[in-house]
């Protein structure tokens, strides 16, 4: 009986055949067309969070340990090892793959890597500690035990070098620079056993992890993915991108980021209201499906550009969206850098591929969205869409013209900043 029930656990029966789960079924008819989701960045899913019995134990076996606190974004980052989000890494960067990630964002056994996964400490800690200890993580806010790391190296780094090669500025005002230069002057490297994932999916009914994603992928018979990253609320330009790629694959991933932003973002609960109403009256349910997770923004342009697609590739997706300054903040890249990074990567490295979309705008004159390879008109028939002017706009009390974003999604973003002359609530179809 065990080994009926495993035998089921790892194929589909069907009345036409019986295929492995590690497919997705397209029905067509009473056929049953067989397509494979893009493999995870790697070859495999690598969860390091423990539950259950095993995650009791370990939490008695944390208890003693000697503790380091970690910074939100080392917690975040924790988490996204625990899902499987980073695979294939196994927990913090050693030296050798550090110094290879930041060289030529390759891990050491050549495996593309972008930006180093690195936890940080002072030197008079990391004195403390020996190598092989065991160490207890736990969380900056409420001393949460997040996870075990085996302490295999300990090493010291050189902050300018590090931020010139990942961020392409030493700059102290760009936020993930400064994060860097703030932290501690010692990393520890080593395996990691995670323990909680610091209440997010208490917090997100929508948080999911990449093997959940992938079943509901494999439910829908889907292979061709186009994930769309964003940390604003979806307006009249993302709602276009996000189109474009829905004509041209079998689903949407609207995955939005939940992770600790940059002062003056829109919290996560607010933009969640957002893409609900937005889904609701203006995308086909059954093609689209909305999840979160829990990374932290480093605003790194072209490289966490390649970041964020190999997490959509973990997740299942095919394609990742890159438009106008993915990832970007303030001037510190070119519009299109986050594209071009994608033309760097050999063969066979990455298996998602970019969706590349130019810069999206209202033409007055085309009474559409646009773009400059279908727009003619010169720039003062544009309205140019960003969600930094928005936030800006909004902040200031000013309500932005009905092309910014559809009248349900003002509603929500006008109660929040308390900005009076919101469209009516009969004006949309909320």
């Amino acid at each position: 009986m065990e080994l009926y029930w495993e035998w089921r656990n790892q194929f589909h029966l069907t009345r036409t055949g019986i295929y492995p789960k590690a497919l997705a079924l397209r029905h067509k008819g009473n056929k049953v067309i067989m397509s494979e989701l893009t493999p995870p960045h790697g070859g495999k899913l690598l969860p390091l969070l423990v539950e259950g019995e095993e995650r009791q134990e370990s939490l008695q076996e944390a208890a003693p340990l000697k503790r380091i606190v970690l910074s939100s974004r080392e917690a975040a980052d924790l988490i996204m090892l625990g899902m499987g989000a980073f695979s294939p890494l196994t927990g913090f960067l050693g030296s050798g793959d550090y110094a290879s990630v930041v060289k030529d964002m390759h891990l050491a056994d050549g495996v593309l890597w972008p930006i180093p996964i690195t936890l940080a400490t002072s030197r008079e800690q990391a004195g403390s500690l020996a190598e092989a200890e065991k160490v207890a993580l736990v969380s900056e806010t409420d001393g949460e035990m997040l996870a075990i790391l085996e302490l295999r190296e300990k090493y010291e780094y050189d902050k300018e070098l590090e931020v010139k090669e990942v961020f392409g500025t030493t700059a102290a005002a760009h936020p993930g620079v400064a994060k860097v230069y703030a932290q501690g002057e010692v990393y520890l490297a080593g395996p990691v056993k995670v323990l909680s994932e610091g209440g997010y999916p208490e917090r997100f009914p929508q948080y999911a992890r990449p093997l959940e994603t992938r079943q509901i992928f494999r439910a829908k018979g889907w292979q061709t993915i186009a994930a769309f990253q964003t940390r604003n609320p979806i307006h009249r330009a993302h709602e276009y991108c996000t189109k474009i790629a829905l004509e041209t694959s079998d689903g949407l991933f609207i995955h939005p980021i939940v992770g600790r932003l940059k002062p003056g973002d829109v919290p996560a609960e607010v933009r969640l209201r957002c893409y609900e109403a937005l889904l609701k009256n203006y995308y086909p349910p059954e093609r689209v499906v909305l999840k979160v997770y829990p990374l932290e923004m480093r605003y790194g342009g072209p490289r966490e550009a390649v970041l964020h697609a190999i997490i959509r590739q973990n997740f299942g997706c095919s394609h990742l969206i890159v438009g106008r300054d993915h990832a970007g903040v303030g001037d510190y890249y070119g519009h299109y850098d986050a594209q071009k990074i994608f033309d760097q990567i050999g063969p066979g490295e990455l298996q998602l591929k970019p969706l590349r979309i130019d810069n999206c705008f209202w033409c007055y004159q085309c009474e559409s969205m646009c773009t400059d390879k279908t727009c003619p008109h010169s720039g003062e028939q544009r309205l140019i869409i960003s969600g930094t002017e928005l936030r800006q706009m909004l902040s200031t009390g000013e309500m932005p013209p009905p092309e910014f974003s559809r009248p349900e999604v003002m509603r929500i973003l006008a109660e929040y900043y308390g900005v009076r002359g919101a469209p009516r609530k009969g004006d949309d179809k909320a």
